[in-house]
């Protein structure tokens, strides 16, 4: 069932193999390991794409494809779960990240308005900037695992369910 689930919404091998962005993995990018659909890859892409989509930084998806290819996870995967943070989702998610940052620290959560601006960024990193980091690293480690270890359970579930169904019939 997850196999049949993930396949449905997965992009396909050939427009990731054309995306301007990942063109820098050159003949990377045409081993069949990284398109095979398993629980292992795809347990492992899980990880890779949770824990790049909590990563503030540019470009995750060249990152999360360059970690897919060196992990041999599923890269169509990999890349599609960093757009968990999207533009609709990245100000909840991040401040998400800020709170618990801030809980580790010890800090009180400070008041701040959010502006989409370069400008914005830099003059933050030193006001919430270090609980900001903080709380993106450790909701990146946890969702990785979480990611991870959830579709191992689901997928072995699906398997030993799978196969009670076929030894009932």
């Amino acid at each position: 069932m997850p196999k049949k689930l993930i396949k449905r919404f997965m992009p396909n091998h050939q427009s990731i193999k054309e995306n301007k962005h990942l063109k820098i993995f050159g003949r990377l990018l045409h081993n069949p390991h990284l398109w095979h659909m398993n629980r292992h890859s795809v347990a492992k892409a899980f990880a890779v794409g949770l824990f790049f989509a909590f990563i503030p930084v540019p470009f995750q998806m060249v990152l999360a494809a360059g970690t897919a290819i060196l992990v041999h996870s599923n890269l169509p995967l990999s890349i599609a779960l960093v757009w968990l943070t999207n533009p609709l989702t990245m100000p909840a998610i991040f401040y998400a990240c800020y709170i618990v940052g801030a809980w580790v620290i010890g800090a009180p959560a400070q008041e701040f308005l959010f502006e989409a601006s370069w400008q914005w960024v830099v003059d933050s990193l030193s006001t919430i900037g270090p609980a900001f980091l903080l709380g993106c690293g450790i909701l990146a480690v946890v969702f990785s695992i979480i990611g991870y270890v959830g579709i191992q359970a689901l997928w072995r579930f699906s398997v030993i369910k799978a196969w009670q169904q076929r030894k009932t019939r």
